[in-house]
């Protein structure tokens, strides 16, 4: 827990991280609790998703926070797939209690660059677009990729993390365009929330780790979680 902070503060904090799986408190550095709570509070402001850019080195980092759904991630990714970034890195944190919120940073590049301000601030549209069921995502995706054809090399696994206490899906495949947002969509298509997420890209291949909670918001028994694994797999392979 962080120190030197008011004594309001932290008891607020210490609110907010109850709202989260076991391990938040216990993992997650003070610096990125306090962050998910300050966006929380831009979030309850304004009730509208919150969106920020900012420049790391030579690429973009994109924040954002709202009230998790699982139609969510696959809205994001399709945005970022349309607009031809590459994904460096994810961290995603949702809370397995209401109001379920979700935060998620992003690291993303255009060309090997940081997003200029222009195409931030298209992208940030987009999203918020993407939300309101006025951007066709689909549709302008159906223009750069075949979303009809299969991923490669995919593999899917299910278990129960002994350390998280949480459902985990792992999918692993080579990188091809399209992968993260075809990820996502299968995702949804089996209406799963992802409350945590982690993402390693090596020798051309692409392992997501998705800690997830499965339809009307419960645990997923180990039996469901293979079928579930298993269908994954073959909507991503195209089968």
């Amino acid at each position: 827990m962080a120190s030197g902070l008011k004594s309001s503060t932290l008891e607020l904090l210490k609110r907010f991280n109850r709202g989260f799986p076991q391990f938040y408190e216990q993992f997650v550095s003070s610096e990125i609790q306090l962050q998910n709570l300050r966006l929380a509070y831009r979030l309850y402001k304004t009730r509208r998703a919150v969106i920020e850019m900012k420049s790391e080195s030579s690429k973009t980092a994109l924040h954002f926070a709202y009230r998790n759904q699982s139609f969510l991630l696959s809205d994001i990714f399709g945005v970022l797939a349309a607009y031809g970034l590459t994904i460096h890195g994810l961290s995603l944190y949702g809370q397995i209690r209401p109001p379920m919120l979700v935060f998620i940073k992003l690291l993303v590049s255009r060309g090997s660059e940081a997003l200029t301000d222009k195409t931030a601030e298209n992208v940030s549209r987009a999203i918020r677009e993407a939300l309101a069921d006025r951007f066709e995502v689909e549709e302008m995706l159906a223009v750069e990729f075949n979303l009809d054809a299969g991923l490669e090399q995919v593999q899917t696994e299910f278990y129960v993390d002994p350390v998280f206490h949480l459902p985990a899906l792992v999918v692993e495949a080579d990188n091809q365009p399209g992968l993260f947002y075809k990820v996502m969509y299968a995702i949804w298509q089996e209406d799963l929330l992802v409350v945590n997420a982690n993402l390693l890209v090596w020798r051309g291949r692409t392992r997501l780790i998705l800690y997830l909670l499965g339809p009307n918001e419960n645990l997923i028994p180990e039996y469901l979680g293979h079928k579930i694994a298993e269908g994954v797999r073959q909507r991503l392979l195209g089968i």
